[in-house]
């Protein structure tokens, strides 16, 4: 059998000064050779690690036969976004993690695959019966885009209302575009607006307009998704100071507002040296990012060790490669200085026991570090933007929520505890935070939304 097909990617020394994407797409030679890899199995784990359940092998054998079109159209069955999911899902934890291959060698390389089938196919023009029924969808991230495509297929009239001021939400301020070209995200959203969904931006649901309003506008059902934008800090002394970021601040001035840019209204202090709490992709973005806006010495600092980084493998291999420096068993103790950033102290840290999350819990040692940074950038996650439950609640709506103000849902459904809204993706959390499981959360409120209102 053959070896896995391997991107051709740009050389670190070259890549981590632009902004172009790191790897290039599959040859169709490459492809093929990597489709041959499939063994077609019978009861395809691959297909039950996707959460949107593509039937991977079969648009897999479609490549083997050099037949992109039929690829394209399986994929599409269960996901409008092949390009993008193709470049950010983890598959090293979903359909590659299931693969047979997998288990004496390397699986399949389903998420390049998809990527070159993606790349390289189009929808196809669906046939719309209009059904006379409006759905307001509250973001445009990939929740909100995949639960448009579904419901503008079954006949919906479907409006997303977008807070900033272009879409896509975290697949636009939150990922870079060396991980996801502009180019790929603008070409998934042209495909959803020949279908007839429309965008609306710089619309705040809950400040704008508010669920009643949406609802005496027409709209029979609302699909909120508006993401998880408020940023969790580290609660140390200093934290305050100058030159101290959150990661989603530094990310969406970068990647929507062209911070780093010359004349920018927006613009970003680079310093020379920075360094960047957590081990998540959020942080192994902000820190290739970090690099390529000018920092000279970009460091990731981490309390567990590098077998418990949550980041994608390939993420912290592109990051060494790079240049990133790794502080592991490190955490932040204090910030240093008068109204800049001057240093960190950093309290040394040991493994002990397994905590709740089942990787071993970082336990002081008691020793301090002190090292000079100019700048710090926060990646320890996100929680809910309350906006749209302080709205409903001045409404007299009972939109229930949990103690960490994530909107409750059926698990199943989507449905909120008001009838006809529902919500999906950061905003009400099942599972783990990635692109391919929000799309899944936008299916299954789809689905839901189209039988209770037929």
């Amino acid at each position: 059998m053959a070896e896995r097909q391997r991107p051709i990617e740009q050389d670190p020394k070259v890549r981590c000064k632009n902004f172009e994407a790191v790897e290039e797409n599959f040859t169709e030679e490459q492809a093929q050779t990597e489709a041959s890899r499939c063994l077609n199995c019978k009861n395809p784990r691959c297909v039950t690690g996707c959460p949107v359940n593509i039937n991977i092998p079969a648009f897999i054998q479609e490549v083997k036969n050099n037949e992109l079109k039929k690829a394209g159209d399986i994929i599409r069955k269960s996901s409008m976004l092949p390009s993008v999911c193709g470049r950010v899902c983890p598959q090293e934890k979903q359909c590659e993690g299931k693969c047979v291959l997998g288990i004496k060698s390397q699986p399949v390389a389903v998420g390049a695959l998809e990527r070159y089938v993606g790349d390289n196919t189009k929808a196809e023009e669906t046939k719309i019966i209009e059904n006379g029924k409006k759905v307001a969808i509250v973001g445009s991230g990939c929740a909100g885009i995949t639960a448009a495509a579904d419901l503008r297929k079954a006949g919906f009239k479907v409006t997303v209302f977008e807070a900033l001021h272009e879409f896509g939400g975290v697949l636009r301020y939150g990922i870079p575009p060396f991980r996801l070209p502009r180019i790929v995200l603008d070409r998934e959203l042209d495909a959803l607006k020949a279908m007839g969904v429309e965008f609306i931006k710089n619309v705040v649901v809950g400040k704008s307009i508010t669920l009643n309003q949406l609802k005496d506008d027409g709209y029979a059902a609302v699909f909120i998704c508006s993401g998880a934008g408020l940023p969790k800090m580290l609660g140390i002394k200093g934290e305050n100071l100058n030159g101290v970021y959150s990661a989603n601040e530094f990310l969406t001035r970068v990647n929507l507002m062209h911070a780093n840019e010359k004349d920018t209204p927006t613009p970003l202090k680079i310093g020379r040296k920075v360094a960047v709490i957590g081990g998540g992709n959020v942080a192994m973005d902000a820190a290739r990012t970090a690099l390529r806006v000018g920092f000279e010495e970009v460091y990731i600092v981490y309390r567990r060790s590098e077998a418990e980084l949550p980041a994608r493998l390939e993420e912290i291999r592109h990051a060494k490669e790079e240049g990133v420096i790794f502080k592991l068993l490190h955490s932040p103790y204090e910030i240093l200085g008068d109204t800049e950033v001057e240093g960190m102290k950093l309290e040394v840290m040991e493994l002990g026991e397994p905590d709740e999350s089942g990787r071993r819990r970082p336990v002081s040692t008691g020793e301090i570090v002190t090292i000079d940074f100019d700048s710090v950038i926060v990646a320890l996650g996100t929680g809910p933007n309350p906006i749209i439950q302080k709205s409903a609640e001045s409404e007299n709506l009972d939109l229930e929520t949990d103690k960490k103000g994530y909107i409750i849902i059926n698990a199943e459904s989507g449905e909120t505890s008001i009838e006809n809204i529902y919500a999906g993706g950061d905003v009400a959390p099942v599972g783990t935070s990635t692109a391919i499981n929000a799309m899944g959360a936008g299916k299954r409120a789809a689905k839901a939304i189209i039988e209770k209102l037929k």
